[in-house]
């Protein structure tokens, strides 16, 4: 009950605009034939950003106990592409807000999710959100 209670806050004050951004951001990555790596991962990163409270993100290597394409040698090269074109500023974007919720005792439980946002949004590839 707790886990909806925090969704439902998490979407009315920002998840909503949040999710909104990164579906968006992956309808144009798909336009393009260089974006299509990143298509997926901001769509799985939109789902975690609607409603985060009850998942987690992992890396598919430990998830799934072996290395493929994402989590391997190609998947730290799109991740790197990724941080210097985009990463680095959504992240800074989430670590400001986090900064600002956990100003508050109410705020922190947010705070640790926008963190995660953060860390998502900084290597994207090879990654799944996962419930727990």
């Amino acid at each position: 009950m707790i886990r909806f209670v925090l969704n439902v806050l998490w979407f009315l004050f920002g998840g909503f605009l949040t999710g909104l951004g990164w579906l968006l951001a992956g309808v144009l990555l798909a336009i393009t034939i260089v974006g299509l790596p990143y298509a997926g991962a901001a769509w799985r990163i939109a789902g975690f950003a609607f409603w985060p409270f009850g998942k987690e993100i992992v890396s598919r290597e430990i998830l799934t106990g072996r290395e493929d394409l994402g989590t391997g040698p190609l998947g730290f090269l799109l991740n790197v592409i990724w941080f210097v074109l985009a990463g680095w500023w959504l992240a800074i974007g989430h670590i400001v807000v986090a900064a600002a919720e956990a100003i508050t005792i109410i705020g922190i439980p947010f705070a640790l999710k926008d963190l995660q946002l953060a860390q998502i949004a900084i290597a994207p590839i090879g990654r799944e959100v996962v419930r727990r």
